[in-house]
């Protein structure tokens, strides 16, 4: 599916806007589109088909036409859904997925959620109550972004279509924007506009009749289970995998796999091998700088199995890129790897129109040298508040003022952990600006507005909600619920729809992360090893070397390409009149830190969340409205 968008209202709602909202949405070579107005509701949704192909339009309609549904995703148990709802009594037009919601809503209402396994982003239009039910999957696969003026509710798949609507002044949220400079993403429930919320993950929304109600209902259980013979748990994992692999290789277009080398993706290709009845085809990004280049280790699996393999290598052509990926995103994003992730996502294709991907590995067990690195950290003692405040300030002048990699520069982020508690600690280390650096960047204005705003909160908020037994356990949740839905998984879903492809993510599957949540910890880390179980599971499915290799990450050479092609890009974006004249960050700092960067010191972790900013602001708020096009938001 592409995209869903709609109105609710008291009164009747224009449904030449809700058009409008769905002209942008996925605009490459939908597969159809459809639309429903009544006297309080217009819903539409923009199709890019999978499965039901032939007879698989929307909106979907119960048999009395009271009740309507939109739905971007899939659902991955719909055969068993179809089956339960006919003997039930409802009669069922097609053959796919998306007709099983209003169903399941007239059988179960709100709680219907809980019988939906896959990725989801939901409306359904209850017209005799007047009521609006939408909802989001567990995990945050797909994207749902709303905003309410009391009378009315507008939602859409994508924030440029909520933005068609001449109500909405595309003004900065100041919030949003100081927790994306903390973690490279605006988090949910915060969009980058003031007045537009993203539904977050594993939440649902109820409008009625002007009242707007949003409530969670899922959320990880990490209680750890007794684990009496790890074998059998290695046996059991493998199950789940393949069983998770194979609902999801269900499609009517061609399907193939993201092959990165390392062991998440490789795991999948294998499953997928070993129960396809043709050859998997498998898709692969390279860099010409060998530190970020994976290839060799893609080709060792591509060759067990016999893959149908595809390789691209990632050349200087960023200036073309960058500004289109700034378009599709919709808000600002700083994580790097979404050049690779479109790069790849446009190879794949030209092939197929379905891949699966190796997305929740680490955080589901435990794949991050970060973990190893967090699990030592609980030997350094929590200091006192008093002297934890000084060492941590020392701590943050000494790493502001050395190079990255230095011994000083660690022995500075060392005080740093010294003066925190757990949580914040894992906060510092996935941080790009801390407080005191975004309020040295900001203006004057700006700084007074967020000077008591904390972003680390949130990732308190995460890590005292988790239900595991040892700190350890609790930061994998905080990855769950924060890194992989606001980071990951947007990455990866957007970069995939912008060349209309569709991914997959079988260790995303909820009976596997449920599973795996409840694995006790060392058998995710352990001795500074990472992924103990799964690799021991998945270990006779692969070459022996691509178990043992470390990993490596999606990475690119971003200080390299700040002081090479992207330099004067960098130079001309951050620091024009344009840019000066929003008043929200000080010229004289960005300045600064260009020139340190240029003369040596690494500072490509501050500079690319400004460079992305500035990107999407001149795609999305500095035009009369959002760009309709690509080729129209180039800077």
């Amino acid at each position: 599916m592409c995209g869903i968008a709609g109105i609710v209202s008291t009164s009747r709602p224009d449904p030449a806007l809700v058009r409008r909202m769905c002209d942008v949405i996925v605009h490459r070579g939908p597969d159809g589109d459809g639309f429903h107005s009544d006297e309080h509701a217009a819903l539409g949704m923009r199709r890019l088909a999978i499965i039901d192909v032939a007879s698989g339009d929307q909106p979907v309609y119960s048999e009395d036409g009271q009740v309507v549904a939109v739905f971007n995703g899939e659902i991955y148990n719909f055969a068993e859904l179809r089956r339960d709802l006919s003997r039930q009594g409802h009669r069922l037009r097609g053959t796919g997925d998306s007709e099983c919601l209003v169903h399941l809503y007239e059988e179960y209402g709100t709680e219907m959620v809980h019988r939906l396994r896959g990725m989801f982003a939901f409306a359904i239009w209850d017209r005799v109550r007047e009521r609006l039910f939408i909802a989001r999957d567990r995990v945050g696969k797909k994207p749902l972004f709303w905003r309410t003026d009391g009378n009315s509710l507008l939602f859409g798949s994508e924030l440029k279509s909520l933005a068609q609507d001449p109500r909405l002044h595309r003004e900065v949220d100041p919030v949003a924007l100081h927790h994306y400079l903390t973690y490279q993403y605006v988090p949910a429930p915060w969009s980058i506009y003031k007045g537009v919320n993203k539904l977050p993950p594993g939440h649902l929304l109820v409008w009625e009749r002007g009242s707007v109600s949003v409530q969670r209902y899922w959320e990880v259980d990490s209680t750890p289970r007794p684990v009496l013979d790890e074998r059998a748990e290695e046996e059991r994992l493998r199950e789940l995998f393949l069983e998770a692999t194979r609902i999801r290789m269900v499609s009517e277009r061609p399907i193939g796999a993201f092959l990165s080398g390392g062991v998440d993706s490789s795991a999948v290709v294998a499953a997928m091998a070993m129960q396809s009845p043709g050859q998997v085809r498998t898709f692969c990004i390279g860099f010409e700088d060998s530190r970020y280049d994976e290839r060799h280790k893609a080709r060792m699996v591509a060759d067990r199995y016999g893959t149908d393999h595809h390789e691209l290598v990632v050349t200087s052509d960023l200036l073309d890129v960058l500004p289109r990926i700034a378009w599709h995103f919709d808000e600002p994003f700083a994580d790097s790897s979404a050049v690779p992730s479109f790069y790849v996502a446009q190879l794949s294709r030209k092939h197929v129109t379905v891949v699966l991907n190796g997305d929740g590995g680490d955080e589901c067990f435990g794949g991050y040298q970060r973990y190893i690195l967090m699990g030592k950290a609980r030997w350094i003692p929590v200091l006192p508040p008093g002297l934890a405040m000084v060492t941590g300030r020392v701590g943050d002048v000494i790493a502001e003022r050395t190079t990255y990699g230095s011994v000083p520069r660690r022995f500075g982020r060392l005080m740093q952990f010294a003066a925190e508690r757990p949580s914040r600690r894992y906060a510092r280390l996935m941080s790009h600006y801390t407080h005191r650096q975004k309020l040295k960047i900001y203006s004057d204005g700006l700084r007074d507005q967020l000077v008591d705003t904390d972003s680390y909160r949130l990732l308190d908020e995460a890590f005292e909600r988790s239900s595991a037994a040892t700190d350890l356990g609790r930061i994998l949740d905080v990855d769950i619920a924060s890194y992989l839905p606001h980071d990951l998984l947007v990455k990866v879903d957007i970069t995939a729809m912008a060349n209309s492809l569709e991914t997959r993510s079988p260790f995303l599957d909820h009976h596997l992360v449920e599973w795996a949540a409840g694995l006790p910890i060392g058998l995710k880390v352990r001795n500074g090893r990472t992924k103990v179980l799964l690799k021991r599971a998945v270990a006779p499915w692969l070459p022996k070397e691509i178990v043992g290799f470390p990993k490596q990450g999606f990475g690119v050479p971003l200080a390299s390409w700040l002081r090479g092609e992207l330099r004067e890009l960098a130079f001309d974006l951050l620091t024009d009149a344009s840019a000066r004249s929003r008043g929200i960050f000080r010229p004289s700092v960005v300045r600064n830190l260009l020139q340190r960067h240029i003369d040596g010191t690494d500072h490509s972790a501050q500079l690319w969340p400004l460079l992305q900013f500035e990107l999407w602001y001149r795609a999305h708020v500095t035009a009369d409205g959002p760009v309709m096009t690509e080729t129209g938001c180039a800077p």
